[in-house]
Protein backbone atom coordinates (compact mmCIF):
# COMPACT_ATOMS: atom_id res chain seq x y z
CA UNK A 1 0.00 0.00 0.00
CA UNK A 2 1.46 3.48 -1.13
CA UNK A 3 0.92 5.57 2.05
CA UNK A 4 1.03 8.65 0.22
CA UNK A 5 -2.51 7.95 -0.89
CA UNK A 6 -4.27 8.36 2.43
CA UNK A 7 -2.78 12.12 2.93
CA UNK A 8 -2.03 13.70 -0.71
CA UNK A 9 -3.89 11.51 -3.12
CA UNK A 10 -7.49 12.37 -2.43
CA UNK A 11 -6.57 16.09 -1.19
CA UNK A 12 -8.95 17.53 -3.55
CA UNK A 13 -11.59 20.16 -3.21
CA UNK A 14 -14.46 19.29 -1.65
CA UNK A 15 -17.96 20.35 -2.31
CA UNK A 16 -19.78 22.02 0.60
CA UNK A 17 -23.21 21.26 -0.71
CA UNK A 18 -23.58 17.78 0.44
CA UNK A 19 -26.05 17.63 3.34
CA UNK A 20 -25.04 15.42 6.24
CA UNK A 21 -26.94 12.41 7.19
CA UNK A 22 -27.50 10.97 10.74
CA UNK A 23 -25.37 7.97 11.73
CA UNK A 24 -26.50 4.86 12.21
CA UNK A 25 -25.85 1.77 14.65
CA UNK A 26 -22.91 2.16 12.76
CA UNK A 27 -21.68 4.88 13.83
CA UNK A 28 -17.65 4.52 14.50
CA UNK A 29 -18.51 6.03 18.09
CA UNK A 30 -21.35 3.50 19.36
CA UNK A 31 -19.54 1.07 21.17
CA UNK A 32 -16.65 1.22 23.89
CA UNK A 33 -14.99 -2.05 22.45
CA UNK A 34 -11.49 -2.17 21.28
CA UNK A 35 -11.06 -1.72 17.55
CA UNK A 36 -11.42 -4.84 15.70
CA UNK A 37 -9.57 -4.20 12.42
CA UNK A 38 -8.50 -0.85 10.71
CA UNK A 39 -11.47 -0.35 9.45
CA UNK A 40 -12.90 0.27 12.60
CA UNK A 41 -9.88 2.62 13.95
CA UNK A 42 -10.17 4.89 10.28
CA UNK A 43 -13.95 5.05 10.84
CA UNK A 44 -13.65 6.43 13.67
CA UNK A 45 -11.31 8.99 12.66
CA UNK A 46 -13.61 9.91 9.54
CA UNK A 47 -16.42 10.39 12.27
CA UNK A 48 -14.04 13.22 14.46
CA UNK A 49 -12.76 14.51 11.13
CA UNK A 50 -16.42 14.79 9.51
CA UNK A 51 -17.19 16.86 13.02
CA UNK A 52 -14.43 18.97 12.77
CA UNK A 53 -14.56 19.56 9.08
CA UNK A 54 -18.37 20.87 9.75
CA UNK A 55 -17.40 22.96 12.82
CA UNK A 56 -15.19 25.26 10.76
CA UNK A 57 -17.65 24.85 7.48
CA UNK A 58 -19.78 26.97 9.80
CA UNK A 59 -17.59 28.72 11.94
CA UNK A 60 -16.17 30.29 8.96
CA UNK A 61 -19.34 31.20 7.37
CA UNK A 62 -20.23 32.72 10.36
CA UNK A 63 -18.05 35.74 9.61
CA UNK A 64 -16.65 36.16 13.42
CA UNK A 65 -12.98 36.73 12.52
CA UNK A 66 -11.31 38.73 9.95
CA UNK A 67 -7.62 39.26 8.62
CA UNK A 68 -4.76 36.51 9.44
CA UNK A 69 -7.28 34.87 11.78
CA UNK A 70 -9.68 34.14 9.36
CA UNK A 71 -6.84 32.83 7.24
CA UNK A 72 -5.70 30.68 10.09
CA UNK A 73 -9.60 29.08 10.50
CA UNK A 74 -10.50 29.11 6.98
CA UNK A 75 -6.68 26.78 6.01
CA UNK A 76 -7.62 24.74 9.23
CA UNK A 77 -10.69 23.86 7.75
CA UNK A 78 -9.28 23.21 4.24
CA UNK A 79 -7.17 20.86 6.47
CA UNK A 80 -10.09 19.15 8.11
CA UNK A 81 -12.04 18.41 4.15
CA UNK A 82 -8.79 16.95 2.95
CA UNK A 83 -8.82 14.81 6.00
CA UNK A 84 -12.37 13.33 5.09
CA UNK A 85 -11.38 12.89 1.59
CA UNK A 86 -8.28 11.32 2.41
CA UNK A 87 -9.51 8.81 5.51
CA UNK A 88 -12.47 7.90 3.41
CA UNK A 89 -10.69 7.03 0.12
CA UNK A 90 -8.36 4.83 2.49
CA UNK A 91 -11.20 2.48 4.45
CA UNK A 92 -12.64 2.19 0.01
CA UNK A 93 -9.02 1.15 -1.10
CA UNK A 94 -9.15 -1.48 1.64
CA UNK A 95 -12.49 -3.23 1.45
CA UNK A 96 -14.32 -1.50 4.19
CA UNK A 97 -17.56 0.89 4.23
CA UNK A 98 -17.22 4.28 5.29
CA UNK A 99 -19.65 5.26 7.67
CA UNK A 100 -22.06 8.09 7.25
CA UNK A 101 -21.55 11.54 8.60
CA UNK A 102 -23.15 12.66 11.99
CA UNK A 103 -25.94 15.58 12.01
CA UNK A 104 -24.37 17.84 14.55
CA UNK A 105 -25.33 21.28 16.75
CA UNK A 106 -22.75 23.47 18.19
CA UNK A 107 -24.99 25.27 20.32
CA UNK A 108 -23.79 28.86 21.20
CA UNK A 109 -20.00 27.82 19.53
CA UNK A 110 -20.65 30.77 16.94
CA UNK A 111 -21.95 33.40 19.39
CA UNK A 112 -18.90 35.46 19.38
CA UNK A 113 -15.03 35.08 18.34
CA UNK A 114 -13.72 33.54 21.54
CA UNK A 115 -16.55 30.76 21.38
CA UNK A 116 -15.70 29.72 18.31
CA UNK A 117 -12.21 29.61 18.81
CA UNK A 118 -12.21 28.40 22.70
CA UNK A 119 -14.67 25.46 20.81
CA UNK A 120 -12.04 24.57 18.37
CA UNK A 121 -9.34 24.35 20.79
CA UNK A 122 -11.33 21.73 22.73
CA UNK A 123 -12.15 19.94 18.51
CA UNK A 124 -8.27 20.26 17.92
CA UNK A 125 -7.08 18.88 21.01
CA UNK A 126 -10.17 16.01 21.29
CA UNK A 127 -8.71 14.81 17.61
CA UNK A 128 -5.28 14.67 19.16
CA UNK A 129 -5.87 12.76 22.02
CA UNK A 130 -8.41 10.80 19.91
CA UNK A 131 -5.38 9.66 17.34
CA UNK A 132 -2.69 8.83 19.60
CA UNK A 133 -4.90 6.80 21.82
CA UNK A 134 -6.26 4.86 18.43
CA UNK A 135 -2.91 4.50 17.40
CA UNK A 136 -1.94 1.02 18.94
CA UNK A 137 -4.54 -0.55 17.23
CA UNK A 138 -3.85 0.23 13.64
CA UNK A 139 -2.01 -2.83 11.95
CA UNK A 140 -0.94 -1.96 8.67
CA UNK A 141 2.30 0.60 9.38
CA UNK A 142 1.25 2.68 6.10
CA UNK A 143 -1.81 3.61 8.26
CA UNK A 144 -0.03 4.01 11.19
CA UNK A 145 2.32 6.27 9.84
CA UNK A 146 0.12 8.30 7.98
CA UNK A 147 -2.50 9.04 10.80
CA UNK A 148 0.58 9.53 12.51
CA UNK A 149 0.80 12.73 9.69
CA UNK A 150 -2.69 13.81 10.48
CA UNK A 151 -2.08 13.55 14.40
CA UNK A 152 0.93 16.09 13.67
CA UNK A 153 -1.37 18.10 11.82
CA UNK A 154 -4.18 18.52 14.65
CA UNK A 155 -1.63 19.32 17.42
CA UNK A 156 -0.40 22.05 15.60
CA UNK A 157 -3.76 23.49 14.74
CA UNK A 158 -4.24 23.12 18.40
CA UNK A 159 -1.28 25.23 19.16
CA UNK A 160 -2.25 27.74 16.33
CA UNK A 161 -5.72 28.12 18.03
CA UNK A 162 -4.02 28.48 21.40
CA UNK A 163 -2.13 31.18 20.19
CA UNK A 164 -4.67 33.05 19.02
CA UNK A 165 -6.55 32.97 22.38
CA UNK A 166 -3.35 34.14 23.81
CA UNK A 167 -3.05 31.08 26.25
CA UNK A 168 -0.17 30.43 28.28
CA UNK A 169 2.40 28.16 26.72
CA UNK A 170 2.26 24.81 28.17
CA UNK A 171 -1.06 23.74 28.90
CA UNK A 172 -2.78 26.47 26.41
CA UNK A 173 -0.83 26.23 23.00
CA UNK A 174 1.00 23.01 23.89
CA UNK A 175 0.07 20.52 26.64
CA UNK A 176 2.93 19.59 27.96
CA UNK A 177 6.22 17.50 26.98
CA UNK A 178 4.10 14.50 25.78
CA UNK A 179 0.54 14.39 24.50
CA UNK A 180 -1.85 12.34 26.44
CA UNK A 181 -3.77 9.36 24.75
CA UNK A 182 -7.52 9.30 24.96
CA UNK A 183 -10.01 6.54 24.51
CA UNK A 184 -12.99 6.30 23.03
CA UNK A 185 -15.30 6.32 25.87
CA UNK A 186 -13.34 9.57 26.75
CA UNK A 187 -13.28 11.18 23.14
CA UNK A 188 -17.31 10.09 23.25
CA UNK A 189 -18.24 11.73 26.24
CA UNK A 190 -16.70 15.20 24.96
CA UNK A 191 -17.95 15.09 21.36
CA UNK A 192 -21.68 13.48 22.73
CA UNK A 193 -22.84 17.36 23.19
CA UNK A 194 -22.48 18.74 19.51
CA UNK A 195 -24.40 15.51 18.02
CA UNK A 196 -27.39 16.25 17.16
CA UNK A 197 -31.26 14.36 15.58
CA UNK A 198 -31.92 13.74 12.26
CA UNK A 199 -32.50 16.98 10.52
CA UNK A 200 -30.68 19.24 12.64
CA UNK A 201 -28.43 19.97 9.61
CA UNK A 202 -29.06 23.14 7.53
CA UNK A 203 -25.99 22.92 5.60
CA UNK A 204 -23.62 20.98 3.78
CA UNK A 205 -19.61 19.74 4.53
CA UNK A 206 -17.35 17.08 3.21
CA UNK A 207 -18.59 14.84 0.92
CA UNK A 208 -17.46 11.37 0.55
CA UNK A 209 -16.32 10.53 -2.56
Amino acid sequence: MDRRFFLKGSAAVIPASVGLQMLSTRWAFAQSADFGSDVDVLNYALTLEFLESEFYRQGNDAGLLSGKEAKYTQTIGADEDAHVAAITETIMKIGGTPVEAPAVDFGEAFKSRDSFLETAHVFENLGVGAYLGAAGFIKNKDILQAAAGIFGVEARHAAVIGNMLRLEPEGGVYMGSTETPQDKAAVLKAAAPFLAGAGAMTGGAAATL
